[in-house]
């Protein structure tokens, strides 16, 4: 119960602190006479195809009363105007009248700009990161579909950074999940430190997948001749699993090194890594090799997978 205990903590501490945080940011819209919850009313009739009182209701989660008295007095300001269904005349349509366009797109202006004020100090990076944040807190909290691949954005790009935060990853993931030790992160770094100075887009290729402009998976192809290349750094966030993304990784992979006219590729793995392996073996993979070893606190088999493309 320590974990969940500490999440619902961190939740109501940022409560308050978001609470506080809109009290500020609303002050200009409580300057224009309207509650936020008529602002929230105004917002949705301006954004909502054929909107009616019952959306209303269950779009705000609002009291139905409530709404009525806002609409009237919407009504009665020519803020908002109603105008009966083409296809039935029980249903009627609310729409906000050019006064209330005028007045809704003067507060939208003012708390567009007080946030823009609010993020001018951050540099663009942490001003991504907070947008970055926000939408993963979306995407967790709602109830709507699972995330799938049409979700994922794919790019093959290396940029600066990226290489930082997979060896982060890396070291992250296995050590919760493999009980691996320093070891493994520095070998991760000497990997990448023998392969970045000879990186070159016409043999290699990495494969990165990013959701909320974060990297949430990765391969990489290197090519080592002109008939051999190797597969590594697979990685699926577990945030991420279930949904296909390493298959993808995998088979785009095999995919670039056909179009290479690679001969062959191969790939090194442990015996721990087993639903990697079933992955491996479903896109054609053999096992060729074992070695006993003992490195990164472990003892286990060093594996090594061979796809032969011709």
């Amino acid at each position: 119960m320590s974990a969940i205990n500490g999440t619902v903590g961190a939740i109501r501490q940022f409560n308050r602190f978001y609470t506080r945080l809109i009290g500020l940011l609303d002050q200009h819209i409580l300057d224009s006479e309207l509650s936020l919850s008529e602002v929230r009313v105004l917002y949705e009739i301006r954004h909502m195809e054929n909107c009616t009182a019952g959306k209303l209701i269950e779009s705000l989660v609002i009291d139905g009363g409530y709404l009525s008295r806002i609409l009237k007095a919407f009504e009665k300001s020519n803020i908002v105007n109603r105008r009966q269904s083409a296809t039935d005349g029980r249903t009627w349509y609310l729409q906000l009248t050019a006064k209330g366009r005028k007045l809704f797109d003067t507060l939208d202006a003012r708390s567009n700009q007080q946030i823009a004020d609010m993020l001018a100090h951050l540099p663009e990076g942490q001003q991504q990161s907070v947008a970055g944040c926000l939408q993963t807190l979306q995407q967790v909290l709602s109830v709507k579909r699972p995330i799938s691949l049409d979700d994922i954005v794919f790019r093959h790009e290396l940029q600066p950074g990226d290489v930082g935060y997979l060896i982060y990853l890396h070291g992250e993931l296995y050590a919760k999940e493999m009980q691996y030790n320093l070891e493994f992160e520095a070998y991760v770094c000497k990997t990448f430190y023998d392969f970045l100075p000879k990186y070159d887009p016409a043999k290699d290729r990495a494969f990165l997948a990013t959701y909320n402009e974060r990297i949430v998976g990765a391969v990489a192809i290197i090519g080592h001749s002109r008939k051999q290349a190797q597969l590594r750094w697979l990685l699926v966030h577990p945030d991420m699993r279930g949904v296909g993304l390493g298959k993808k990784l995998v088979a785009d992979a095999i995919a670039f090194c056909r179009e290479k006219r690679y001969k062959q590729v191969y790939l090194l793995t442990t015996d721990q890594q087993t639903t990697a392996a079933a992955l491996y073996e479903r896109e054609g993979f053999k096992k060729t090799e074992e070695i006993p070893q003992e490195m990164w606190g472990h003892r286990l088999k060093e594996v090594r997978y061979e796809l032969e493309l011709e």
